[in-house]
């Protein structure tokens, strides 16, 4: 009669714990699974919207609109090589095919297969196969030709027809490419004769197996699925399962969400295409959550990209909500065992333990309810080896990468906002404000180094710039990387303007120094940048106001650069 009350009391308490535990790690999970859905998203859609934006500079490199299109191929040959090997230098990955056809069945491409090496494809007559061309270098000779045994005519394509019909740029539907066998969008445009009327189409292909292997890539729970779809509801890209199938007759033929194998594709296209059908503009990424027959409650989170020339594709991710559960319900059992264990144990463990855990997951539940309100303030991990240790140092790590930006190392934007609305919250409460400075600073010349030397010299350019201003201003200072080549600084203390001007001149000479990050040997390029000056509170007592002023003053002393390029540092 004495035990029996004692193992019931510790029994309901650890059975409290485990009910406890488990209530705190659902709200905390939900909260996360909400946020890194929503942030697998914006990646999908950063990575689409990066792989196909090259192709309307590809179009305008290939045929400039002021350039007529020639009656005859042959008689603007030379020029349309020439402009053809700079237009598959663009973007040559992956717009590394442009090609032109007009109304006469003439055709007219360029297909890179390396920085050096390239073939033509050409057709100078109505009817027939292609001659293929084999050369090296933009002027290279053309090599020996080789003629095409399967005819090619270009009037039949759908890229003809809808550049044909279309005034301005224009995409295909996504379809399957009859020489890869593979998944292809095609954005076109018209190319009127010097008369001004139609004479032909000028296009680039965009293979779409990148956006798939990039789907792939994605690290997804075991039955978590991503998918990108066009709004027929032909899959353009996903993260398991195939893409294309065998007809009857033996042709390939596309995979849409209606004959997909994969019952939560099907379940989450329906649930989506109801949020989406009330409006067909662009959606930002958002969540749902629904019900499914296979997989019970399912998380989503969904975005729509558009651009002016037609692309309209849908971006899906969807987990079944007991994938992100799973652990939460591992440790609600294990809890449950360790009550029958406990019941044996002294009631001062019993309680000691229920103090410790409880002060862990009020730490933790408070944690993911700020994340929740947007509030990233870092909060101290737990020294704990179990799954709710493992939980708060996954939220640690989330806190650090959401407040800093992964090329540089630099904090982002968000970081930057969020100091300066606290460094303004802590003027409220002075009688004497002390000032201080935000500097916006745009690199020269980035665009050029980018164009010269590539995006990934330009990317350690960057990196080189975030580390000179991190070794040239004091540690109390703040620099973050704003957006692109614009960084933005804030000087936490100045004594007046004088002091912030001799801090902007001094950090424009460390900026123009000549960058190591690309070859000594090969160039003496340097960035240098503009930057422009806020003080508080003279210029603006609000976050916004500071920085928009920043801003304008960097734009004004690069519009002015050559003059303020002498002008005397400040004494």
């Amino acid at each position: 009669m004495l035990t029996v009350p004692y193992v019931v009391l510790v029994f309901l308490l650890t059975a409290a714990i485990g009910g406890l535990t488990y209530s705190a790690g659902r709200v905390a999970v939900d909260t996360l699974s909400e946020q890194l859905l929503s942030e697998m998203v914006y990646r999908i859609a950063q990575a689409v919207e990066r792989h196909v934006f090259g192709a309307g500079a590809v179009l305008e490199t290939a045929f400039p609109k002021d350039v007529p299109a020639p009656a005859r191929i042959e008689d603007d040959f030379a020029s349309l090589r020439t402009r053809f090997w700079l237009a598959t230098s663009v973007h040559r990955h992956p717009n590394n095919y442009a090609y032109y056809g007009d109304r006469n069945g003439q055709f007219f491409g360029l297909l890179r297969s390396s920085e050096t090496d390239a073939e033509l494809r050409v057709r100078t007559v109505d009817t027939g196969p292609r001659t293929i061309l084999h050369f090296s270098g933009i002027a290279g000779e053309l090599r020996e030709p080789i003629r095409e045994t399967r005819v090619f005519e270009p009037r039949e394509r759908p890229w003809y027809t809808r550049g044909k019909n279309s005034l301005l740029d224009t995409w295909t539907s996504v379809y399957i490419d009859f020489k890869t066998n593979e998944l292809v969008a095609t954005r076109a445009r018209r190319v009127n004769n010097a008369q001004g009327e139609f004479q032909g189409v000028v296009a680039t292909d965009l293979p779409l197996q990148h956006v798939n292997d990039f789907l792939h890539s994605l690290r997804l729970t075991a039955n978590g699925i991503a998918y990108v779809v066009e709004t027929d509801g032909s899959l353009i890209g996903t993260s398991r399962g195939p893409l294309l199938l065998k007809g009857e007759s033996g042709d390939n033929k596309r995979v849409s969400v209606e004959n997909s194998d994969d019952p939560l594709v099907v379940a989450s296209y329906r649930e989506i295409s109801k949020l989406l059908r009330p409006s067909s503009a662009a959606v930002a990424p958002r969540t749902a959550v629904f019900e499914t027959a296979t997989h019970g409650e399912v998380e989503a989170a969904y975005a729509r990209i558009q651009d002016a020339a037609g692309l309209d594709w849908i971006i899906v991710v969807a987990v079944p909500r007991q994938d992100f559960l799973f652990s939460v319900t591992e440790n609600f059992k294990r809890t449950a065992a360790f009550a029958l264990l406990a019941s044996l144990m002294a009631i001062a463990i019993g309680l000691m333990i229920l103090s410790v855990v409880a002060r862990d997951l009020r730490q933790l539940a408070s944690a993911a309810r700020r994340i929740g309100d947007g509030d990233f303030t870092t909060f101290d991990v737990m020294t704990r080896n179990d799954e709710i240790g493992d939980l708060a140092k996954s939220f640690r790590n989330m806190q650090l990468k959401l407040l800093s930006d992964r090329l540089t190392g630099l904090a982002n934007r968000d970081a930057f906002l969020r100091r300066v609305e606290d460094r303004l919250a802590r003027q409220q409460g002075l009688l004497d404000p002390r000032p201080f400075a935000i500097l916006f600073i745009d690199l020269n010349r980035f665009k050029h180094i980018n164009d010269s030397f590539g995006h990934d010299v330009g990317d350690k350019v960057l990196q080189e710039i975030a580390q000179r201003m991190l070794a040239g201003l004091r540690s109390r200072d703040m620099v973050a990387r704003y957006a692109g080549d614009e960084f933005v600084v804030m000087l936490d203390a100045v004594n007046n303007a004088h002091d912030a001007e001799r801090a902007r001149h001094n950090l424009e000479q460390m900026l123009s120094a000549p960058l190591r990050s690309i070859d000594p040997t090969a160039s003496q390029e340097k960035a240098g940048a503009a930057v422009g000056l806020a003080m508080y509170p003279e210029d603006g007592e609000d976050v916004e106001s500071l920085v928009r002023h920043a801003d304008a003053d960097m734009y004004r002393r690069k519009q002015n650069r050559p003059a303020a390029a002498h002008r005397a540092p400040p004494v």
